[in-house]
Parts: structure tokens; sequence; C-alpha cells
């Protein structure tokens, strides 16, 4: 039993989810596209809301839509709904404890459980929690710029991924 508690750890390389034949030029291109897109419109976002730290967990979010688009931490319901639930989270914390370190663990573990009780499992909105406390957000900030950000990511997501054959954006919405 322990023996194949620990054989776990060492991984089934049968089962990647990535090889060297799957990366080609134009997947590269379509990759860096959106990308470009989605975190420049993140940046300006940003930039008018004097929010640096929204970059990061949204700069995650990219990662998935425009190289992992596939996968289900990717898809629409997943980002939007994961970063408003986590936003959400954050905001009350925040409102309700402060700027503490164990507000920080309150709010990222209640957003974890909420995406998870809400299947819109999303990890960049674990750090969307996070900013939300560290920065001190009202309730406006679910909204925007988190909601618009999060949509904005998405539209850019269904639009250049779907520009290659080989791709499909979304697999599902809901």
């Amino acid at each position: 039993m322990v023996r194949s508690y620990f054989c776990k750890m060492i991984g089934d390389k049968s089962n990647s989810n990535c090889s060297i034949k799957d990366i080609c030029i134009k997947n590269i291109s379509i990759t860096a596209l959106g990308s470009f897109a989605g975190i420049g419109m993140i940046a300006y976002l940003a930039e008018c809301y004097s929010l640096a730290l929204l970059l990061p967990s949204f700069g995650a979010s990219a990662v998935l839509l425009y190289a992992a688009c596939h996968v289900p931490m990717a898809q629409p319901r997943n980002v939007i709904g994961g970063h408003i639930i986590s936003a959400l989270m954050g905001v009350i914390t925040y409102q309700l404890f402060a700027s503490t370190w164990w507000a920080y663990a309150i709010g990222v573990s209640l957003a974890i459980v909420a995406m998870m009780l809400t299947g819109t499992l999303h990890p960049p909105g674990g750090a969307t929690a996070f900013v939300a406390i560290y920065t001190g957000q009202s309730f406006e900030f679910i909204i925007s710029p988190v909601g618009l950000g999060a949509v904005c990511l998405v539209l850019i997501a269904l639009l250049v991924n779907n520009l290659s054959p080989k791709r499909q954006y979304p697999k599902y919405w809901y």
C-alpha cells in the first residue's frame, strides 16, 4: 500500500498532453496573438484602475486560454465564474477581516471551495481573491475590473483560438 502510494508520484509519461509534434509555427502564432491581445487588454484595465496586481492572475488565465484552451479550467464558465466568485470571496473576506495574514488564508480557501462547489474551478482565481484582500477592494472590483477583464479574455480566446482548424474554443459554455 505504501509502495503504490509512492509509485503514483513517478508519473505516467504516456498520459502527457503535450508533444513536440503538436508544436507548430501556426499554433504558436495563434497562442502569441491571443496572449498579446488578451494581456494587452488586461494591462490597459490595470492601468485605468491603477491596479498592477491584476496582471498576475489574468496572466495565468492567459496561459490556459491561449495555450491550453481545451482543458476544462480554460472554458468560459470556469474563467469568468472562477474569477468573479474568487473576487467575491476576496472582497467579502477583506470587508470582514481586513488584510491580515489569516485573512489571505481564509479568502483564498473560500475562493477554492466556492469554485469547487459551483463547478467553476480556475486556478488563477486564487490569485484574484488574494489581490482583492491585499489591495482592499470594494464590491465594485468584482464587476470591473475582474468581471470585465475575464469576459474580455474569453472573447479574445473565442476569436483567436478558432483561427486554427486544430482548435475549438470553447468545448462547452456551461
